[in-house]
């Protein structure tokens, strides 16, 4: 095992971690859809949305930035699939919802602060901890992160559009420890996907930590992370920090 170094950086997923939707994406697409005059069910909408997203992301991975797309296109063509799916042929009529939800997921209203994200963070703060962002997002991240008051505690937001790669891709995170100009073990990550988050960041060095909410853990997942690496919300972090910190003073 390579030498203990003291904690300087964490990086942050955003959705599921610090931020989540107000309302789910299917009650999103039906109210827009409703006031555009047409009315289709939330649940299939919702059905629907997870469906093309899926192959959206598996036919143009990262926005599909590599294949000549704008991540506006790539979010525009997943909700025409949507409502495809959902049973609605008529691509011009859905045209204009379609803009109008890229706008609406574009503003900080749409989305909310998880309880114990803006307490955890003025505390990392206070410990003289730097803060970044690396999450698999857009443009948008900033406004959104700026309109919910969060962007003031991160040196730098790293989306996955901006530096080419999504997690758990290493490069994206090797990119924010460049652009920290921190070594991976003394860097953590944290966010809430097994794979992009625990997994990515654990691949290249860094700690890291999984946030999981009131859903049981999936087994496999569980065995395989230590419980001290394990968040039930955001304010078990510091007490971790502590324990990580306080089982390096004892080697």
């Amino acid at each position: 095992m390579g030498r203990w170094l003291p904690i300087r950086l964490l990086t942050w997923d955003v959705k599921d971690t610090l931020l989540r939707l107000r309302h789910p994406v299917g009650e999103e697409y039906a109210a827009k859809a409703r006031a555009h005059g047409l009315e289709v069910e939330a649940a299939t909408l919702g059905q629907a949305f997870r469906q093309a997203y899926r192959t959206q992301s598996h036919s143009f991975p990262n926005y599909g930035l590599s294949q000549g797309l704008t991540s506006r296109r790539w979010w525009l063509d997943v909700v025409l699939q949507t409502f495809y799916l959902a049973g609605v042929r008529d691509a011009q009529a859905v045209a204009p919802i379609a803009d109008q939800l890229y706008e609406d997921f574009s503003k900080p209203c749409t989305w909310q602060v998880l309880e114990g994200a803006a307490a955890t963070l003025r505390g990392c703060r206070k410990r003289g901890l730097r803060l970044a962002v690396v999450s698999n997002f857009d443009r948008r991240l900033e406004d959104i992160l700026t309109g919910l008051g969060l962007r003031e505690h991160f040196d730098f937001v790293l989306t996955s559009e901006a530096a080419g790669w999504p997690k758990p891709d290493p490069r994206i995170f090797h990119e924010a420890l460049r652009l920290a100009q921190v070594e991976p073990a003394g860097a953590a990550h944290i966010g809430d996907s097994y794979l992009c988050d625990y997994k990515g960041a654990q691949g290249v060095g860094m700690h890291s930590f999984l946030v999981f909410g009131p859903e049981p853990l999936d087994s496999a997942v569980k065995c395989s992370v230590p419980q001290e690496r394990l968040l039930p919300s955001l304010s078990h972090l510091l007490p971790a920090l502590d324990r990580l910190e306080g089982s390096a003073l004892e080697l």
